[in-house]
């Protein structure tokens, strides 16, 4: 799938607020869906860039051979899941904001795992 049909399946999650697909390399967005009022989707991605940077950094800096699969930020009422790309050479990641309330995290998590596993950049 491209990019802007994986963007519409994520914003089909239950409790969906955004979604971005987020080169942290740049911290650029190369497509966004979503948003608004409370969330600027830009900014979001910009600001989970350095979250990524920061834990790839730590991984390298403990020489752990693993890899990470995703980064859950729980807020009072949102999740944000951030969702790095093995298949995209090391630089893209995810980004789904989900309204707390209405979402179910497990599935949420699932319906990244799919994405993911479907995108072709």
């Amino acid at each position: 799938m491209n990019i802007e049909t994986a963007l519409k399946e994520a914003m089909a999650v239950e409790g969906a607020l955004g979604v971005a697909l987020v080169d942290y390399e740049s911290g650029m967005s190369l497509g966004s869906l979503g948003g608004g009022q409370g969330l600027d989707l830009e900014l979001a991605a910009a600001g989970n860039t350095e979250v990524v940077r920061s834990k790839m950094r730590t991984l390298a800096s403990l020489d752990m051979d693993d890899t990470i699969e995703d980064v859950l930020i729980t807020l009072g009422r949102q999740y944000h899941l951030i969702r790095p790309l093995t298949g995209s050479a090391g630089s893209l990641f995810l980004y789904l904001a989900l309204d707390r309330s209405r979402s179910n995290l497990a599935l949420a998590r699932h319906g990244l795992k799919r994405i993911e596993s479907g995108l072709e950049i």
